[in-house]
């Protein structure tokens, strides 16, 4: 996690002053001004610079940072061995996006031997300090049944909580769990209703699923003013229509 007890600067150059003084935090932030091209011209070979002296600190935050340079080749050759090291670097401290990418690496196999158990043991503590990502994986693992017991329930407690935080794949998903009643009681409502808030964010298996409700929806709506209208149409043959039991309730 972030350090907390980060000091502000008054200036861009009174915080650079103590980057090169040798201020961790300072130097974090510099290289993330170099990351983003703010205040300074983009270059993401002096933001890993800065990241690797306030790392070699033992600034979480810039551990984490360059975890994520080395594993997307910003500033430095794309290398997951390192990326590897330093997120582990902040995970072991609680940074808990550096618990979630290291918890990548694991399951990809990236950097590190495939190792799903280990995997789920980091998701499993970043999802705990609510990153939502990470609460979406853990969910998947549950629901599934690798590693860890098939718990529909669990696997929508940690869909619920990734989807309240506007996760797309877990409200997806958290909508297919109401579709299909896989660890809470079946509601269509509510299973269109996330569909919805992750359509909206651009989640392309809600947009279809949400699709295809609509396309039911609409052939049950015609079938049954076919059938009504078919019905009118019946000429009298001189005897009163007879009811009908109520089989099934009307569409």
């Amino acid at each position: 996690m972030a350090q907390s007890n980060r000091r502000t600067w008054q200036s861009f150059d009174e915080m650079r002053k103590a980057a090169e003084e040798g201020d961790a935090g300072a130097q974090c932030y510099l290289a993330i001004c170099y990351q983003q091209g703010q205040g300074v011209a983009l270059d993401y070979v002096e933001a890993v610079r800065w990241f690797k002296r306030a790392a070699d600190q033992n600034d979480v935050a810039a551990q984490c940072y360059l975890g994520f340079c080395y594993q997307t080749g910003s500033g430095v050759p794309q290398e997951y061995g390192q990326a590897a090291k330093w997120f582990r670097e902040a995970a072991e401290q609680g940074d808990p996006a550096a618990q979630f990418n290291l918890g990548i690496l694991y399951e990809t196999g990236q950097g590190v031997s495939q190792n799903y158990a280990e995997a789920v043991k980091w998701y499993h503590a970043a999802a705990e300090q609510g990153e939502p990502q990470a609460q979406f994986n853990l969910g998947v693992f549950y629901e599934m049944g690798q590693v860890v017991p098939q718990n529909f329930e669990e696997a929508v407690k940690w869909y619920r909580l990734a989807a309240d935080q506007e996760c797309a794949p877990a409200q997806c998903n958290l909508g297919l769990c109401y579709e299909t009643g896989r660890g809470v009681p079946k509601n269509v409502r509510l299973a269109v209703k996330w569909f919805i808030k992750a359509a909206r964010q651009g989640d392309k298996t809600a947009q279809h699923n949400l699709g295809v409700y609509y396309a039911t929806l609409e052939a049950a709506e015609e079938a049954s003013k076919s059938t009504a209208e078919g019905a009118e149409e019946q000429p009298g043959e001189g005897s009163e229509a007879q009811p009908k039991s109520e089989e099934s309730p009307a569409v």
